[in-house]
C-alpha cells in the first residue's frame, strides 16, 4: 500500500476518565437495539485519554497533525447528508510530523455546555461524542467514542391538574381528571373517568401514551406518532354515575422528557389518549399534552434557571381546551 501513498495505519483507543466508577445509561440505537453509554450531565467536563498503536512496529507514521474534538449533532434521517453542529470543540493533540511508536495523549474539555438531552427517534437522532482525526495526505484515520447526556430539571412549581367534561350530544357525557399535567419520568399518573351521560354502549375503554416526533421544517416536515403504552381502564359497558379510577406507572415505559424546538431542528410531545370502544367497533378518543421531565437527584450550576425557562416555554401547552369527542372509526391518532 505505499506505493498508492497510504503508508504506516494505526489503531485509535478513546479512553474517557472514570469510566469505572462513571453512571451508565441506555439509549436506542437506529436499528431497535440498545447501547449503554457512560453518562454525563451539562456544565461536566469530558476527558480521557487517546492511545494510538501502529500496526507495524519499526514504522513511521507520517501524518499532517491529530486532533481531538468533542461533538454534540442532530442529523434528520432524511438529510443524513448534512450534520448539524450544535457544540463543536477542537484540540490539537500532535502537529504535523512522524509517530514511530505507541502514544498516549490526555485531553480535556472542561465544563462542556450540553445544552440538549441524547435522543434517538424514528426520523432523527441527537448525539454526543468524542472524535480524534489523524490527517494525512490521501486518507484520515479516525476513531469516534460516544457518550450519553441527560437533562435534569427540578419540580415544577406550577402543576395543574388537567379536568375536562367531554362528550357527544344527547349520547355521551363524561368528565375525565388527571391529578397533574406533568410528570416525571418515574411518575404516576392519577386520575379518574366520571359518567355523567351514557347512551351508547360502550365495550371497553383503554388509556394509552402517545408520542408524537416532528422534525425538520416547511415543506419537509415530518411527523411521526407512535403508541408507547396502553392501558385499560375498563372492560363492560358503564352506567351512569360510575367513576373509573386510573392509575398509570411510568417507569416501565421507554419515555424520554418532552422536548420542544431543539435547535430549531425537531420537538418530541407526549399525549394521554383516551379511547371508548361501543360494540359496533366505532373508537371515540380525547387527546390531552402532558409535559415529562427528567427529575435530578441533586441540583446542578445552572439548571434552576433552565428549568424555569422550560416551563415558561409550556405554559400555553398547558392550557386546558374543551373540545367534543371525536369519532374515528380506522384509528385512534388523527
Amino acid at each position: 500500500m505505499n506505493f498508492l501513498g497510504f503508508g504506516q495505519s494505526a489503531e485509535i483507543d478513546i479512553q474517557l476518565d472514570g469510566a469505572d466508577t462513571r453512571k451508565t445509561a441506555e439509549i436506542r440505537t437506529v436499528d431497535d437495539r440498545k447501547d449503554k453509554l457512560l453518562l454525563y450531565y451539562d456544565g461536566e467536563g469530558v476527558s480521557g485519554k487517546v492511545n494510538i498503536t501502529l500496526k507495524k512496529a519499526g514504522q513511521k507514521l507520517e501524518h499532517q497533525g491529530i486532533k481531538v474534538e468533542f461533538i454534540g449533532q442532530i442529523e434528520l434521517f432524511y438529510d443524513r447528508g448534512n450534520h448539524h453542529e450544535f457544540v463543536s470543540l477542537v484540540k490539537d493533540l500532535a502537529r504535523p510530523g512522524d509517530l514511530t511508536e505507541n502514544t498516549t495523549f490526555s485531553f480535556d474539555f472542561a465544563q462542556v455546555e450540553k445544552p440538549y438531552e441524547s435522543y434517538t427517534g424514528n426520523n432523527v437522532k441527537l448525539r454526543y461524542f468524542v472524535r480524534v482525526v489523524i490527517s494525512r495526505r490521501m486518507s484520515d484515520i479516525v476513531r469516534e467514542q460516544d457518550i450519553i447526556v441527560h437533562s435534569l430539571s427540578t419540580y415544577p412549581d406550577v402543576n395543574n391538574s388537567i379536568k375536562m367534561e367531554v362528550g357527544i350530544e344527547d349520547c355521551l357525557h363524561i368528565e375525565f381528571e388527571y391529578n397533574k399535567s406533568k410528570y416525571h419520568l418515574k411518575d404516576t399518573i392519577v386520575g379518574k373517568i366520571y359518567f355523567l351521560l351514557v347512551r351508547i354502549k360502550i365495550k371497553h375503554m383503554e388509556l394509552a401514551i402517545i408520542k408524537r416526533e416532528m422534525s425538520g421544517s416547511t415543506p419537509s416536515l415530518f411527523q411521526d406518532s407512535e403508541t408507547i403504552a396502553k392501558f385499560e381502564i375498563m372492560d363492560g359497558a358503564p352506567v351512569r354515575g360510575e367513576s373509573i379510577p386510573i392509575r398509570l406507572f411510568l417507569a416501565g415505559y421507554d419515555l424520554t422528557p418532552t422536548m420542544k424546538d431543539i435547535n430549531k431542528k425537531f420537538s418530541v410531545r407526549y399525549f394521554l389518549n383516551l379511547v371508548l370502544v361501543d360494540e359496533e367497533e366505532r373508537r371515540y378518543f380525547k387527546q390531552q399534552e402532558i409535559i415529562l421531565w427528567r427529575k435530578g437527584e441533586k441540583l446542578r450550576k445552572g439548571q434552576q434557571a433552565q428549568m424555569t425557562n422550560a416551563m415558561q416555554q409550556y405554559t400555553a401547552t398547558s392550557v386546558v381546551r374543551v373540545d367534543p369527542v371525536d369519532d374515528v372509526s380506522d384509528g385512534e391518532d388523527s
